[in-house]
């Protein structure tokens, strides 16, 4: 068992690192709480976090997540654990479970479109309660929500998600919390850690602090409250489509 650090210690810069997923998230999570979880699919997503989520037991869950990940992974995981009891998604087309549990009326559904989903993150990580914007206007994601006319052209006002613990897959952290992401791997994963009261970051390298060049961290420390190492995550693909040989 490692030591307790409270977030709010760590978010003081003091003893960000954790020996393995399951430390990281001891004493933060919780039934029934709200976790935005970083991924775009099964690229960049937290997997040591996620098993971890799932082996702790918690029920219950709001999970916020572009996708569920697919069946037996990623999110997928929590979904037949059935620890998942409403997900605020933009794509949930790879998942056969969640379908089944969708239509079965066992799992809540919050649909957003894509943009919608990553603004209304970035809006809960920068303290602005809610937006004004022209996606999903007249239709079924305008249901029930306030609408405004602005200059001739109508907006459906969005509320900003806030989360009471993110979980998030950088590439490379030092030991103040600051993260690089690799390529497409960053996704939503910033907009996540900001939206999230308490920030957990699984990486692939740690290095010192001081050893990465400023200009190029793409999250500062300041947002991040615990960081735990996986060096070989399994990174799977969803859908691997191969040419034959010889072809173009």
């Amino acid at each position: 068992m490692s030591e307790t650090i409270s977030p709010e210690r760590a978010a003081h810069g003091a003893g960000k690192l954790f020996p393995d997923a399951r430390a990281a998230l001891d004493g933060i999570v919780a039934d029934g709480q709200t976790l935005a979880v970083g991924g775009f699919g099964l690229c960049g997503i937290p997997e040591a976090l996620i098993a971890a989520l799932r082996d702790s037991g918690a029920t219950g869950l709001t999970a916020i997540s572009n996708n569920a990940g697919v069946d037996g992974f990623g999110l997928g995981q929590l979904l037949e654990t059935r620890q998942i009891r409403k997900m605020i998604s933009s794509y949930v087309g790879e998942n056969k479970e969640f379908e089944r549990q969708y239509l079965g009326g066992e799992l809540e559904l919050e649909f957003n479109p894509q943009g919608t989903l990553a603004e209304r993150l970035r809006a809960g990580g920068a303290g602005i309660p809610a937006f004004f914007t022209a996606t999903g206007y007249g239709t079924i994601v305008a249901e029930g929500k306030e609408t405004r006319e602005f200059d001739g052209k109508h907006y459906v006002l969005e509320t900003a998600l806030v989360a009471d613990v993110a979980l998030v897959k950088a590439w490379k952290a030092d030991r103040a919390g600051n993260l690089v992401f690799r390529k497409t791997a960053r996704n939503f994963n910033p907009a996540c850690a900001m939206a999230g009261k308490v920030c957990v970051a699984e990486v692939e390298e740690l290095v010192e602090t001081g050893d990465l060049d400023p200009d190029q961290v793409h999250l500062p420390g300041i947002y991040v409250d615990r960081i735990v190492v996986n060096a070989t995550p399994e990174k799977r693909i969803e859908q691997r489509t191969v040419r034959k040989t010889g072809e173009l």
